[in-house]
């Protein structure tokens, strides 16, 4: 499998708090999630959060072919718990937390694992099949009009977004609200899981939602277009048409990572060995 990837940091100066790396076989992009300010309950940050879980990750894809891609990841999140389970606050909700896409090639197949609103998008014969998770969106969704609404930096402005996080701490990991990896290992019970054959697949990519938003927020282009300017320009000409248009509307910006992946015929002989 190649894979082409690109990053970019919403701001520059500011720690870039996506992740993605691959190993032949398996791809995996991080999107860190928190909030400014958090040093007393996490002195590490997002950033390093989003590095370990991603560092974790390939370790055990590398090594652990056999076993299922929630395995994994609810190993990988334990691991990092306890590399900081003593200096900082993990129950806290506002912790370090992020949102997880894997993609793993192996024995004919195509097996892919999402876990909060990263987005994986393959790319079938007739049409892509879209993975996403849209229960974080969901919620936050009248929160997110109301902010584009309100003038950045007003007192409405500032109520909302308050309000906004209140809820994202209240529902973060509990029935009804939505998952992400954190420090509980069980929240990849509940995780968007599947497979497809590597042969009814073109290519496949992986998205933050920085990147995504040029189809679900912006509506420049649709997933197919994405797919064929993937094929053509490459990576960094998304985020950069994101970039653009996130000026033009006066939106926050937000880390944009992409890993594009091709050449998946590789994977069909490979073998994943008992699950």
């Amino acid at each position: 499998m190649r894979v082409t990837m690109a990053t970019a940091a919403a701001r520059a100066g500011y720690a870039n708090e996506d992740f993605t790396g691959a190993i032949p076989m398996a791809a995996v992009l991080i999107d860190g999630a928190g909030v400014s300010g958090i040093e007393s309950i996490c002195r590490h940050g997002v950033a390093w959060y989003a590095n370990r879980l991603g560092g974790e990750l390939l370790s055990l894809l590398s090594l652990e072919a056999g076993r299922s891609l929630p395995t994994l990841l609810g190993e990988a999140i334990e691991r990092v718990a306890d590399a900081h389970r003593d200096t900082c606050d993990l129950a806290d909700p506002s912790s370090p937390s992020a949102t997880v896409a894997i993609l793993r090639l192996g024995d004919g197949c195509a097996d892919y694992l999402i876990l909060g609103d990263s987005v994986l998008v393959l790319d079938k014969a007739g049409s892509p099949l879209v993975v996403s998770d849209p229960r974080e969106v969901t919620l936050g969704r009248p929160y997110r009009t109301a902010l584009e609404a309100a003038a950045e930096g007003s007192a409405e402005y500032e109520q909302v977004r308050r309000d906004f996080i209140d809820l994202l701490r209240a529902n973060r990991n509990q029935p009804g609200g939505f998952w992400v990896a954190k420090e509980d290992p069980r929240a990849t019970v509940e995780a968007i899981i599947g497979s497809c054959p590597i042969s009814e697949l073109t290519s496949a990519v992986l998205l933050s939602n920085g990147a995504s938003r040029i189809v679900d927020r912006f509506r420049l282009v649709q997933w197919p277009e994405v797919l064929e300017i993937l094929a053509s320009s490459g990576p960094t000409t998304i985020i950069r048409r994101v970039r653009q248009e996130e000026a033009r509307q006066a939106v926050a910006a937000d880390d944009a990572t992409i890993a594009h992946c091709n050449d998946l015929a590789a994977g069909r002989a490979t073998a994943r060995g008992s699950r």
